[in-house]
């Protein structure tokens, strides 16, 4: 039996996840008791990955936190909600591991040994393969296994009062504190704000913060596919024109049947039609696309379907506030970094802010803010241009172009140096790490 065929027969056996909901209630009802009407040294707006994430991070530092969030987390954690699964670097998983939730997420991780780049399945191909002794390129989680991991964590924690299902009417920020003013009354005292909302933040709208954006008129088409052939733990990048065609290993089923995540960027054009296709139709033009190297394809999940635009903001912090995740920065899916690029911003605030603490800073104090405004500042900013530059590398049409692309892949694969770089850009261990995401 394989790793991932024992973390998934041991996933099936633990019944992961089943109380947590229970825990959740128990700690809304202590948290209304008792913590709503509490000045909380964090005041994060957004519950979701991000969000509640860096709640656990802060937690572990003694930081205490008010979450609010608009969704129901039953809703966001049901069966099918959402197929969509994330790859999570070394780097990010260090941070899980420090925060106290690898252990539970532990069995449902299907690791990414290597990674395959090609240019249209034409010759040329680029393999990244680290050696034994440097672990693997990253780890596959289903997003509602991470999403159970983290709620689960923080209906436990008594820092954090988590409020769910709740509309914010009034959003309060001074020289003095921030708040939160919810739809039911409540009002939500911090001495931080912090945007987690994702690529749409009110927050930051409401800042006034500057972005640049634009939209690549694609769409991202994302399911789960079972298939003839092992992954071997193999992660494929299959670059067209349209946009990349990702396969990304998950564990097989309990009865062996092999499966991947599949994320395949089409026109706008096109997105709609592609995800109304039927099963067979749909089928066959994934086959078309990527070759024999899963085999046959079986059967697919279901589909959901997304627009891909570039946004990054002007600057991160403001008065008595800081953005983390997608509200500061959306990237293409090209290269896997959206979440883990969160999750950065996510140890390098709990790091600052704890730093601050230590010497008797506020959390909202502008020399805080400032540090982590030049720490995740250049470093996102860096990451979100190579991505969009891969993104219009690769979709440069003809066949000139594809040559000149596989030429250069040609030239990567002899260089060592070369690919030990790009290996720890997707480990994310490259740059000035916070602690928090270190081994």
């Amino acid at each position: 039996m394989s790793v991932s065929q024992s973390r998934s027969a041991l996933a099936g056996q633990i019944g992961f996840g089943k109380d947590w909901l229970k825990g959740y209630t128990r700690s809304m009802n202590k948290a209304q008791a008792n913590a709503d009407g509490e000045t909380r040294d964090l005041l994060i707006l957004g519950g979701g990955l991000v969000g509640m994430t860096l709640a656990l991070a802060a937690a572990k530092q003694g930081l205490s936190s008010h979450v609010v969030d608009r969704a129901d987390p039953a809703d966001l954690t049901a069966e099918g909600f959402d197929d969509r699964a994330t790859a999570i670097s070394t780097a990010s998983w260090h941070l899980f591991r420090n925060i106290g939730i690898a252990e539970s997420l532990e069995p449902f991780a299907c690791d990414i040994a290597s990674i395959a780049v090609t240019d249209q399945n034409k010759p040329g191909r680029l393999d990244f393969t680290p050696e034994p002794h440097e672990g693997t390129l990253g780890r596959m989680f289903p997003n509602r296994r991470l999403r159970l991991a983290l709620f689960e964590a923080a209906a436990d924690e008594p820092l954090i009062n988590w409020a769910s299902k709740a509309e914010i009417t009034d959003r309060q920020r001074s020289e003095f504190g921030v708040a939160a003013v919810l739809a039911d009354g409540r009002k939500l005292k911090g001495r931080l704000m912090v945007a987690a909302e994702g690529r749409v933040s009110p927050t930051r709208e409401e800042a006034g913060i500057t972005i640049a954006k634009w939209d690549y008129k694609h769409r991202a088409v994302i399911c789960g596919l079972t298939h003839s052939k092992p992954h071997d733990n193999v992660a494929w990048e299959i670059f067209y024109p349209a946009g990349p065609f990702a396969l990304l290993p998950m564990n097989d089923d309990a009865d062996g049947t092999h499966r991947s995540s599949l994320v395949w960027t089409v026109s706008e054009a096109d997105g709609r039609a592609v995800t109304k296709l039927g099963d067979r139709a749909f089928i066959a033009e994934v086959q078309k696309r990527m070759g024999d190297v899963l085999g046959e394809v079986t059967s697919v999940g279901p589909r959901s379907s997304w627009p891909l635009g570039f946004h990054h903001t002007a600057k991160i912090t403001d008065t008595r506030l800081a953005l983390v995740g997608d509200a500061a920065h959306g990237i293409h899916p090209i290269a896997g970094q959206g979440l883990n690029l969160g999750l950065r911003d996510v140890g390098a605030l709990v790091e600052v802010l704890a730093d601050g603490a230590r010497i008797g800073l506020d959390p909202g104090d502008a020399q805080v803010l400032g540090k982590y405004e030049i720490w995740r500042g250049l470093d996102s900013f860096m990451v979100a241009l190579a991505t969009d530059g891969l993104t219009r590398l690769f979709g440069v049409p003809g066949g000139a172009a594809s040559a000149v692309r596989r030429l250069g892949m040609a030239g990567v694969q002899r260089v060592p140096a070369l690919k030990t770089f790009f290996m720890d850009e997707a480990r994310g261990v490259s740059g000035d790490l916070p602690e928090l995401l270190k081994a």
